[in-house]
């Protein structure tokens, strides 16, 4: 069945309008139309507003279309658009519809922005605030401002290799790769949830130079780790951060893990840390075995901060944890560069001598660094796995502390042969 479409025009001794009877139109007490040709004519309302419509009839019915408001719009532009929307009725399309199909479609491209779905996607993770708060930095920075507008559904594999590229030419080659992975994982969130249908992140495998690895510096030597325990011992600032130096290298934690510790995950008659999965990278909770010297620091440093909340508190406020580079800072005080020393590399330093050094089995020790560690059927171990046997590991790297720290003798460091 066709349409019946036509725009309703004046009659043939209709004046045409022109600027100057535009301009001179004066608002009266009830709303005036000045009609120019094939149904368009300018509405002047009693406030003095101008608005130029379209009256028109689509299959068998009168409608009105806006068309704009003068002097935005004006008499020639007002005719162009009158012609376009004549087009459209001639065949068969009733451009009032068209119109609420084009906002349509554009509300609809604007909810599914990369950027509306990355920030949807981000509000679903369970991160520590201080990774949430710099991944966050990171694609408002380097990723939205070039792709945070488009569809995710239309976006390329060049667009994300610009993406990429700009952030590898400023010499920051690991921040690109990582900025992609992120980008490559919002896609994979928008496939899942019907707004994309393949992720061009894939494609990009190889597109970009590769990052140098960089190693958390760490101390490895037994001889030289005694030198940063005395050192540590000596150490002669703030006691909270001497107290979480100490305990960085007897239990070995992530330091965002030390230093968000609250005094409510701690059993000290048990001699057990129960770390939350919240706060944990594998988003697995913890336990950590304390050894007899980490419960007496613990003890000691209750007395200082065991009314708050954290165990070690900021220094500006007790509601925040100490800062991130507290322990770094430390390190530096007591001469130990960034080449020599990190408050991670303690990680690093306990995971070498224990398996090098001290033969404790590696999965002992892969477990209490709380890496991802499988039984034999392919299954994540929980939290107790190997607890004694850990309890005695820790026990004994606290006691070889000790020895170091005290400048006896010490195990010969060797390698073992690859």
């Amino acid at each position: 069945m066709g349409h019946s479409a036509r725009c309703d025009a004046p009659s043939e001794d209709a004046p045409m309008l022109t600027d100057t009877a535009i301009r001179k139109a004066k608002p009266a007490d009830k709303p005036q139309r000045l009609f120019d040709g094939a149904g368009l004519y300018l509405e002047v309302s009693p406030a003095g507003g101008k608005l130029w419509r379209l009256k028109y009839r689509i299959n068998g019915k009168e409608k009105r279309l806006a068309i704009g408001a003068y002097p935005d719009t004006g008499l020639a532009d007002a005719r162009d658009k009158r012609d376009a929307a004549r087009k459209l009725l001639a065949a068969g399309v009733d451009p009032g519809e068209q119109r609420k199909a084009e906002k349509a479609a554009g509300e609809e491209r604007a909810a599914n922005s990369f950027e509306v779905i990355a920030r949807e996607w981000m509000a679903r993770q369970t991160w520590v605030d201080d990774y949430r708060v710099k991944l966050e930095a990171r694609m408002a920075n380097d990723v939205f401002p070039y792709i945070g507008k488009r569809p995710v559904a239309e976006l390329s594999a060049p667009e994300f290799l610009q993406v990429g590229r700009r952030i590898e030419e400023r010499g920051a080659v690991e921040s690109a790769h990582r900025a992609l992975q992120v980008c490559g994982q919002v896609m994979r969130y928008a496939i899942a949830t019907g707004r994309a249908e393949r992720n061009p992140v894939a494609d990009l495998k190889g597109a970009l130079a590769s990052p140098t690895v960089r190693h958390h510096a760490a101390l490895t030597d037994p001889a030289e780790l005694g030198g940063l325990l005395r050192a540590i011992e000596g150490y002669s600032g703030d006691p909270t951060t001497r107290a979480a130096l100490k305990l960085s290298a007897l239990l070995f934690v992530r330091p965002g893990e030390l230093r968000h510790a609250e005094w409510a995950e701690f059993d000290l008659d048990a001699g057990e840390w129960h770390i939350p999965a919240d706060k944990m990278k594998m988003r697995q909770p913890h336990l950590v075995p304390l050894c007899e010297q980490a419960v007496a620091i613990l003890r000691d440093l209750h007395l200082l901060t065991g009314r708050g909340q954290y165990v070690f508190p900021g220094g500006r406020s007790p509601r925040r944890p100490m800062s991130n580079n507290a322990i770094n800072a430390a390190l530096r005080r007591m001469g130990y560069g960034t080449d020599a020393m990190t408050a991670h590399g303690f990680r690093a330093t306990a995971r070498t001598i224990l398996d090098e050094v001290l033969h404790f089995r590696p999965d002992y020790i892969e477990h209490q660094l709380a890496h991802a560690v499988k039984d034999p059927n392919g299954r994540a171990y929980n939290r107790t796995a190997h607890l004694p046997e850990r309890r005695k590991m820790m026990q004994g790297w606290a006691d070889y502390l000790d020895a170091l720290r005290a400048g006896g003798a010490v195990v010969p460091f060797k390698r073992k042969a690859s």
